[in-house]
């Protein structure tokens, strides 16, 4: 099961880098997601992902983006249906970034 960490407030990430409460997070949640770690982040929001790979070993990093970056997301799950879904997104003209299984949500 992977892990997921968040912090929402206000001038979050000044050229300091990542806060520490931020990395402690990601350091305690090791042990849910060994095969990776990923963070997005803007001055309101971070969102850190501990992966455990399951679907789209090599491009399903988290937290995953929409094309223009107006849409981030951290998911632990399984969408069973993701590629019917996919399918019928990408024939909307939805633009998808990886293969990850997760990544469809942001297309719903």
């Amino acid at each position: 099961m992977c892990g997921i960490a968040g912090i929402v407030g206000n001038n979050l990430v000044a050229g300091a880098g990542l806060p520490d409460g931020m990395r402690s997070m990601l350091t305690a949640l090791r042990h849910r997601g060994p095969d990776g770690e990923g963070v997005e982040y803007d001055s309101n929001a971070i969102f850190g992902h501990r992966r455990l790979s399951i679907i789209d070993l090599d491009g399903g990093r988290q937290p995953l983006v929409n094309a223009d970056k107006s849409i981030w997301l951290v998911c632990n799950g399984e969408i069973y249906n993701y590629k019917e879904l996919r399918a019928d997104l990408e024939a909307r003209g939805h633009r998808f970034l990886t293969h990850s299984d997760c990544e469809v949500i942001i297309g719903l």
